[in-house]
């Protein structure tokens, strides 16, 4: 909806299209990220430069600390969506736990603008900065989701849209592996679930090393759900963990892509 027009969407546009999506599921929860522009996401509407749109620049809920209409406006619409089916409420680029308490009062604060249900908030796991105070962040928020795409990018510091830089984004580098590994152990040790929503997730071979490091929930395309749900079903979690554990000690992601599957 942030994407390739000329103006940000309304706060009842962006609440028509989430209620029609959680109406949708059913009754199944649906986690929703907020606005993530800027990258390789670029657009006009805003009036920001090239530098404030880059991967270093404001990013994710940055923008939406130095833009709180853009940010509000969302969360009214998440808000009001909400009372009509379960979501999840994911930030995207938090770095420590300032960030988020900064953000969750800005929400908490909207959410009793609009008399809205209390709903679980989690943030994107996709800079190192958070792998570092993974155990902090999993004490205030609901829910890890681990960025790949992101990680690999700033883990590696390698701009994955470099055309000759990009075969180096390779997300099942040990690197990439272990800082998922520390932020999966922090938030289990505080009760919480980790998902993973970047490519890695709809890589068989990573789905697999992913469910042996301890990763509750796969995102991926659903054309791409059957093939990984099979390579899961046929194998044994023990041979998965046994799995994890030769990746994470490997030196390169092609070492890695070397090592048997479990299946």
């Amino acid at each position: 909806m942030f994407l390739d027009r000329e103006h940000a969407p309304t706060e009842d546009e962006q609440y028509e299209c989430y209620k029609a999506m959680v109406e949708a599921l059913g009754g199944l929860p649906m986690v929703l990220r907020t606005v993530d522009i800027g990258g390789d996401k670029p657009v006009d509407y805003l009036g920001l430069s090239e530098h404030d749109l880059s991967f270093l620049g404001l990013r994710g809920i940055r923008l939406g600390l130095a833009r709180p209409d853009i940010i509000k406006t969302q969360l009214r619409a998440v808000f009001r969506a909400a009372k009509h089916g379960p979501i999840k409420l994911l930030f995207p680029m938090i770095a420590t736990p300032n960030d988020f308490r900064r953000i969750r009062q800005i929400a908490e604060t909207v959410r009793k603008e609009v008399d809205g249900p209390q709903i679980d908030l989690g943030v994107m796991i996709e800079v190192p900065a958070a792998v570092t105070m993974a155990p902090e962040l999993a004490k205030v928020v609901d829910f890890f989701s681990v960025g790949t795409n992101d990680l690999t990018q700033y883990g590696l510091a390698v701009d994955r849209t470099h055309p000759l830089l990009a075969k180096r984004a390779d997300s099942l580098h040990p690197v990439v592996l272990r800082m998922i590994d520390t932020a999966t152990k922090a938030a289990h040790a505080e009760g919480k679930w980790v998902g993973v929503c970047g490519g890695l997730a709809a890589d068989p071979l990573g789905a697999q090393i992913l469910t042996g490091i301890g990763v509750d929930e796969l995102s991926m395309p659903a054309a791409l759900i059957p093939a990984v749900k099979e390579k899961l079903r046929k194998a044994n979690l023990a041979d998965l963990q046994a799995l994890a554990k030769r990746a994470l000690a490997q030196d390169d992601a092609v070492a890695v892509r070397l090592i048997p599957p479990a299946v």
